[in-house]
């Protein structure tokens, strides 16, 4: 019986520090003070050392070993069915466990300083811990439904955090816009847990991928449960058709941004896929519809970020396209290389909001890039961490990008899909002309800036989480060097035997009690599979990656003619055609939107309350009460109260008596 590492016994505390940071926060409140900021910090950083030391001792481990439960209580016991509330440490957790918790420290020490005067300093950080909290149990979860509950809450932390400004109109908007759109997408993946119950009385990752092979290739079920998943997917990594609400979401704190585009929110659909690949392989086709909707969403918000003048509109719209590539990554069956490219991005995406946020700090809260440029001389440090961040998406040779990027290429061109491998090409290039556009108007060329603004360095706070993720968007891809030989895809791929140890133990001591070994084959929850075989003729690997390094630096190129040289792109852009006002306008995709849900929801709800409601259903309750008071009113006539009329009435009623009865004698 395989012994089972100490600290996978404490993993219980990754989640506990950030929830205790933020439920203390929120019941201390402003009597925090300046404090809630380090202690929040200090919460994510105990729970990076926990996961780190967790990740040492689980690596070091025999590859087939790797799986463990840890069981904390029953949450729902109902007859036969239960769901409890167990912890799954393995490879593809704790690789999420560091993302989230290591970028995410960076966050929590840069807002130390970013948020420093903001009067609701204790609740932001409040809200930051429970944010990592809900994203720790989203990645923590051994069941469906407890992934959905920290599906949920991560929802939630969007929302108070995307709306943490809430007295601008447009931050209040924003929040709003988030959670409605997420809902929609919530909806699908919530039919989709209740079809997966129904269909194996389970929702146990072991369970249910231990049965999904019996439903045989090409399952209807395994599809619809895989569209059902793929809908919450899309709403939580903002891909078509429910991206829109990503860049509103710029409207919180910079350090926001960085949180929800890096290292939570957004990689949680990414997560999902990569962790239920077993129901998606089931079926013949919710591959492919992946792929293909990574793809559009990768090409058409590269399309959009071309023209976008806000720095982190920029950003956002990059962080969307760079979905996409993951999209497809995990689309063509590439899990790997997805997953590689989600760690990749955090890093390098971390560091280029937060080095915008360094930016606007310079400048007074501007985000504009028409007004900005020359300032490489003014904040040099905050410059070089930019560029460092920039050749990392750009995928430039030797960066953190470049290999990871490459790999989901190489995995669609190795896996058949010629077209997509094709199309993304495009993408690649474009973000390379997007993103050197970005650098180019901030930190070259004329200077832009207003006069009374005076541009200088973020303190020192801020300053040493950009340098950090500086280095890792640098050396990041020493983590995986090729698609079979990486430490990351090796960490992460299945072994011919494959074992999920139950960990039970006193949580009071720590100290183990029992352990059992659930199984000896491969669990599919607990690893990925290999990415897909090289074709036996067709490019090189070598070729694949010069190929996929070409475009992006066409890009770079084609960007530097228009905005370092001598191309008067300020001109151009009075004289812009139907394309660039169609990007600027996001494809008046956000437009349509707007009229479907909003003008036509309104003259829909007009209509049912002034036409329906008030003509129809009430019309039929007043024409009801009308008409008793017009009977009422003709009834009324009759007793006048007069004793003539009375007597009168009686006379009347004697003679018609007397002519009844003469009638009837006759």
């Amino acid at each position: 019986m395989p012994d089972v590492p100490s600290a996978v016994n404490v993993a219980w505390l990754i989640p506990l520090f950030p929830l205790a940071g933020a439920t203390f926060l929120l019941l201390v409140g402003k009597r925090a003070g300046k404090a809630a900021g380090p202690l929040a910090t200090l919460m994510m950083v105990a729970s990076f050392v926990t996961g780190l030391v967790t990740f040492v001792q689980v690596s070091h481990r025999p590859a087939g070993e790797r799986s463990f439960i840890k069981p904390i209580y029953d949450w729902i016991v109902s007859g036969s069915f239960g769901v409890s509330l167990d912890l799954r440490i393995d490879p593809l957790s704790l690789v999420m466990i560091l993302v989230v918790t290591g970028v995410g420290a960076l966050i929590h020490l840069y807002s130390v300083g970013y948020m420093h005067d903001d009067p609701r300093y204790p609740r932001y950080f409040a809200y930051l811990n429970l944010f990592a909290f809900s994203m720790l149990l989203l990645v923590l979860a051994n069941n469906f439904l407890v992934l959905y509950a920290g599906w949920e809450l991560v929802g939630l932390c969007s929302y108070l955090l995307i709306g943490f400004w809430f007295e601008r109109p447009s931050a209040s908007s924003a929040a709003k816009k988030a959670f409605i759109t997420n809902r929609v997408g919530d909806l699908g993946f919530a039919i989709g847990v209740v079809l997966i119950f129904v269909s194996f009385g389970s929702l146990d990752y072991d369970a249910v991928f231990s049965q999904i092979g019996s439903l045989g290739g090409g399952s209807a079920t395994a599809t619809a449960i895989g569209l059902l998943l793929l809908a919450g997917a899309a709403g939580k990594s903002a891909q078509i058709p429910l991206h829109v609400w990503l860049p509103d979401a710029m409207e919180g704190p910079t350090p926001v941004s960085a949180l929800i585009h890096a290292a939570t929110m957004v990689t949680a659909g990414v997560y999902m896929v990569a962790r239920s690949h077993a129901i998606f392989e089931a079926s013949a086709s919710v591959g492919d519809v992946v792929a293909w909707i990574g793809l559009a969403t990768a090409l058409m918000a590269a399309y959009i970020a071309f023209v976008q003048d806000d720095i982190k509109r920029v950003l956002a719209y990059s962080t969307i396209s760079q979905l996409g590539f993951m999209f497809v990554g995990v689309g063509v069956g590439a899990y790997t290389a997805g997953v590689f490219h989600l760690v990749t991005h955090a890093f390098f995406k971390a560091l280029l909001f937060l080095g915008a946020g360094a930016v606007m700090h310079s400048l007074a809260g501007e985000t504009d890039l028409t007004k900005m440029g020359g300032l490489a001389r003014k904040i040099p440090f905050t410059a070089t961490v930019m560029i460092a961040g920039w050749l990392a998406i750009i995928g430039f040779p030797g960066t953190s990008g470049f290999f990871s990027k490459d790999q989901i290429l190489e995995g669609a061109y190795a896996s058949g899909h010629t077209v997509i491998w094709v199309l993304l090409l495009a993408a690649t290039a474009g973000t390379g002309f997007y993103m050197s556009r970005l650098i180019f108007l901030t930190f070259f060329g004329k200077s832009r800036v207003e006069a009374h603004q005076h541009p200088h360095e973020s303190p020192p706070v801020m300053a040493f989480p950009l340098g950090v993720l500086a280095a890792l968007a640098l050396v990041g891809g020493l983590l995986g060097l090729s698609p079979h030989g990486g430490r990351i895809q090796q960490f992460l791929a299945p072994t011919a035997e494959t074992f999920a140890i139950t960990v039970r133990s006193d949580l009071a001591s720590g100290t183990q009690t029992e352990h059992s070994a659930e199984g000896h084959s491969v669990l599919p929850g607990a690893v990925l599979p290999p990415a897909p075989e090289e074709r036996e003729s067709g490019l090189s690997p070598l070729a694949l990656s010069a190929i996929a390094t070409t475009a992006g630096l066409a890009g770079v190129a084609v960007a530097g003619y228009m905005y370092l040289g001598a191309f008067d792109w300020q001109r151009r852009r009075q004289r812009a055609g139907l394309a660039w006002r169609a990007a600027r306008n996001r494809l008046y995709i956000d437009s349509f939107y707007e009229f479907l849900f909003t003008s036509v929801g309104k003259l829909v709800a007009v209509t049912l309350a002034f036409v329906v409601d008030a003509k129809w259903i009430d019309g039929v309750v007043n024409n009801v009460g009308r008409g008793m008071t017009l009977l009422s009113g003709t009834v009324r006539k009759v007793q006048t109260g007069l004793v003539r009329t009375y007597a009168l009435g009686v006379l009347a009623g004697t003679v018609v008596l007397i002519g009844l009865l003469v009638g009837r004698t006759r």
